[in-house]
């Protein structure tokens, strides 16, 4: 899991527009400086691209915090 935080990071640092951005399996919404619905929607749609992977509604709207979306990419990973 730690790959692939360690690949999910200069997305959010991107998407964020913050270069001191670290993010851990236990950070949230909460936790980021911005993070939106709009923020939201284009992090999903930059990970979905650099991961090459699609993600449905259902399983974005279950995510409760970082560790979560990195469970669901090396499921989704382990399933193609």
């Amino acid at each position: 899991m730690l790959n692939i935080i360690s690949q999910l990071t200069p997305i959010f640092v991107d998407v964020f527009d913050d270069d001191d951005l670290i993010i851990d399996p236990s950070t949230t919404a909460g936790d980021v400086d911005g993070w939106d619905s709009l923020a939201h929607i284009r992090l999903i749609v930059a990970i979905e691209k650099v991961f090459a992977m699609r993600f449905s509604a259902s399983e974005i709207s279950n995510l409760e915090n970082v560790g979560e979306m990195a469970e669901l990419i090396i499921s989704k990973q382990a399933n193609s």
